[in-house]
């Protein structure tokens, strides 16, 4: 897979459509470079999937078990408002308005890479998430980054 990353502004046209920068879009996989999935984030904020980076998630919430009332509610949440968008000829995709309301998304946008997928982010929003202190982003360097393994946890850990 290739890797999504880097920081980009943007801005949404008047219908609520956004261009996904030049730079991800190239780095999206060819199978399935114009068909994503649009999730909201665990923070206020969007999460951009390429198709089959999406079915390694998508498939992980589906195997908890369905009988769990804990992991029924996490499901339900976690899939409330999935959507599938699809690349334009010039690269844009429409940010529907639900989800433009719970991002605090209106003009503008910032479109983090992160690897397997995007975010999407409000600019002053992105920035209040932003750790401003360089020791306490040191010291979560030195916490995550001295083993060969980052730490896993939660309901979706392998």
């Amino acid at each position: 897979m290739n890797l999504l990353s880097g920081e980009y502004e943007c801005k949404l046209d008047p219908k609520g459509r956004l261009v996904l920068p030049a730079k991800v879009k190239a780095n999206l996989p060819e199978a399935s470079a114009n068909q994503l999935v649009l999730v909201r984030g665990f923070e206020p904020c969007l999460v951009l999937y390429p198709r089959q980076a999406w079915r390694v998630i998508h498939d992980k919430v589906m195997a908890l078990d369905e009988f769990n009332e804990e992991y029924r509610q996490f499901q339900r949440n976690f899939f409330r408002g999935m959507t599938e968008v699809e690349l334009d000829n010039i690269g844009r995709f429409m940010l529907p308005r639900t989800m433009l309301r719970y991002s605090g998304i209106e003009k503008e946008a910032i479109i983090v890479g992160l690897g397997n997928r995007c975010e999407i982010w409000d600019p002053e929003k992105y920035d209040e998430f932003l750790i401003k202190d360089q020791q306490s982003f040191s010291k979560l360097a030195q916490k995550f980054l001295a083993t060969d393994t980052p730490p896993a946890s939660g309901p979706l850990a392998a």
